[in-house]
């Protein structure tokens, strides 16, 4: 049976991440979606030069660095515990980032329902 980080506790047999082919290519194909997804980000920003759109960008560009991790720990690059730290950061950046732009460039003011309407 397959051994943890750790070396005292065991893994699932015949599940792991680190060379595992099927992985890669959801990761591969999740990484040129998403390579796609910040070009027209940037486009877009480059576009309507607007800070919203910059937020949006730097969010998708985020997603795409959880991609390149996500790769890398495939590979054997990135350590899983790495992995688990980065990813789950920009986890947490994407979804700030997104939210600070919703909030922050919303027309009218907060807490004033009809200007939203």
């Amino acid at each position: 049976m397959a051994q943890s980080l750790s070396g005292s506790v065991p893994a699932l047999a015949g599940w792991s991440v680190e060379g595992s082919l099927p992985i890669l290519a959801v990761v591969i194909a999740a990484g040129l979606g998403t390579t796609l997804l910040f070009a027209v980000s940037l486009a877009a920003y480059r576009r309507r030069r607007r800070a919203q759109y910059r937020l949006i960008a730097l969010a998708v560009g985020a997603l795409l660095a959880r991609s390149v991790v996500g790769a890398g720990t495939v590979l054997g690059v990135v350590s899983m515990p790495v992995h688990h730290l980065v990813a789950h950061s920009l986890d947490f950046l994407i979804a700030a980032l997104v939210l600070y732009a919703v909030y922050a460039h919303a027309p009218g003011a907060v807490g004033d329902d009809a200007a939203s309407d």
